[in-house]
Order: structure tokens, then sequence, then C-alpha cells
């Protein structure tokens, strides 16, 4: 039987808890417990933080979904994608897209670079990472090949997928550094 509250537990995992150069983007989500998703994503394998191009409900809409963790990552939003570009520029942030396009390289054999940080950015549930964002020749694209009848996860757990693979090299990397 437990007798900490969740925010008790979180709080004292927070003590060594560790966090990783690399964060997440969520482009325009029209589910907002998508995005909650992400935040709970974000809290457990140690994100910077949350970038979100596009509309941020209130705290309170995201708490169930995030699992309580929205008050345990910093969620920076932006209104336009050219705006979330220029400060990953300006911060030296480099930009790995999950997409479903022609150029895409499959994720299966994708090595991130650790030599700055990373920002994993998904898109919206119908429309994916805007062009604009796909467009600019400094961004990688990937995609997680699926070999059953369906050729599309939800937008939070190709997320998932990302970050846990980017946080297990980052680990493998450090190690060897």
């Amino acid at each position: 039987m437990r007798i900490e509250t969740r925010r008790q537990r979180y709080d004292k995992k927070l003590k060594t808890a560790k966090k990783y150069p690399i964060s997440l983007c969520a482009i325009n989500f029209r589910v907002d417990d998508n995005l909650g998703y992400l935040v709970r994503s974000a809290a457990c394998f140690g994100a910077e933080r949350l970038y979100v191009v596009g509309h941020v409900p209130e705290r309170s809409q995201l708490k169930a979904s995030s699992g309580s963790l929205v008050d345990y990552v910093e969620i920076v939003q932006f209104s336009k994608p050219a705006e979330f570009l220029e400060h990953l520029r300006s911060e030296g942030i480099q930009v790995v897209a999950a997409e479903l396009v022609e150029e895409a390289r499959p994720f299966t054999n994708y090595s991130f670079h650790f030599d700055r940080p990373v920002c994993v950015v998904v898109g919206n549930e119908a429309t994916g990472v805007p062009a604009e964002i796909l467009a600019k020749s400094d961004i990688e694209i990937i995609y997680i090949k699926m070999p059953g009848v369906g050729y599309c996860l939800n937008t939070s757990q190709t997320a998932n997928i990302i970050l846990y693979e980017a946080t297990k090299q980052y680990e493998i990397h450090r190690s060897r550094n």
C-alpha cells in the first residue's frame, strides 16, 4: 500500500533524476491528451523541455494525461514554426523531425549526434510536420518502419519510441567519452 502521494514520489525522485540535452516539439496538436502524453514522456525520459508550436491548454487540462507531471516539465510555446526554428538556431539546437515523407531516413539505423543538443519534432495528428520545417537543409528527417498493416503511429507514440532511443544512445555516447 502506498502512503506517499504521487507528488511526494515525484519530488523524491527529482533529487536523482537525470536530464538529457534532448527536447521534444509538438506542432499544433489537435488533441490535448496527446500533448499531455508528451509532457509525461518528457518527464519520464529526462528531456530538457517541451516546445509547442501552437496552442497549449491550461495546465489543469494536461494534468491527467501527463500523469500529473505537467509541473515538472518546462513548456516553451511558439506561435509559428519560423519563430520556433529561429529559437533553435540561436540556441545551437539540432532538429530531428519524424515524418512519413520520401526523403526521410529509416529510424532503425539512425544515430543521433550529440555534439550539440537535439530537438525531436513530431507533427500534427492529421497534417504532420509543416513543410516549412521539413524544407530546412539542416534538419534530419526520420521515420519508423511499420511492417504491419498500419502505416502511421499516433504522434505521441512516435515521440516515445524516438525519445527512448535518443536517451539510450546518449548514455552509450557519454560512456564512451
